[in-house]
């Protein structure tokens, strides 16, 4: 796996690229801005860019939308994004611009290195990994739209899941269900938020996508 990393703060660059190594991962190149960030990424054309949110010269949205002109430039490129704080208005923007390989989780979260490793490879080989506070308060804020009101408890639930990027199993176990019951529950979501299926639209992510735009135009 290839990676291009940016992050404003020199220790904590330093000191994920030096994580990322030891496991195994190639970091191609590391920058402090945004704009260091897209250079590197048309210089390397990495697998994933693992980007921080608040960059110079704003120190405001500059990794998200790196993030976003990073995906235009290079479509499919599989893009993870750091923050601080769950930003609402800005996760929405990166998250509802594609289907797949993206994610947005809390620094946080970097502390429990095999999540953040696991997060990482999911959103590499396609997935998407939402950190679970994201999803929480983007969910709350979504709750008005009429189709999501569908939605019974427990499909809320697993669609919660879905956005951390969980699978079936890890669904099942987290709700200690069985997989028959968490596959029954999406069949039920995708009905109820008019997903159908087609050849173009992965509907467990348009799932999720659905939710966290409602929320960005609450914002």
């Amino acid at each position: 796996m290839r990676i291009v990393m940016a992050e404003d703060d020199p220790l904590l660059r330093e000191g994920l690229a030096l994580l990322l190594r030891a496991e195994g991962l190639d970091v191609v190149a590391t920058a402090g801005t945004a704009e260091g960030a897209l250079e590197a990424i048309d210089a390397h054309e990495p697998d994933v860019a693992l980007l921080d949110v608040r960059m110079p010269p704003t120190h405001t949205d500059e990794g998200i939308r790196a993030a976003v002109e990073a995906r235009r430039r290079r479509p499919g490129l599989a893009v993870l994004v750091l923050s601080a704080y769950v930003e609402q208005s800005f996760a929405t923007e990166l998250l509802t611009g594609g289907v797949g390989g993206l994610g947005y989780l809390l620094k946080e979260r970097v502390g429990r290195v095999e999540e953040f490793l696991d997060a990482l490879r999911r959103v590499a080989a396609g997935g998407t990994a939402i950190d679970p506070e994201v999803v929480a308060q983007l969910f709350t804020r979504s709750r008005q739209d009429t189709r999501l009101e569908r939605l019974s408890p427990r499909e809320r639930d697993v669609l919660a899941l879905m956005a951390e990027g969980l699978g079936n199993s890890a669904i099942a176990e987290r709700l200690v269900v069985t997989d028959g019951a968490v596959h029954k529950h999406i069949r039920s979501i995708f009905a109820k938020l008019d997903l159908a299926p087609t050849d173009r639209v992965d509907r467990r992510v348009a799932a999720v996508l659905h939710y966290l735009e409602d929320a960005r135009r609450r914002v």
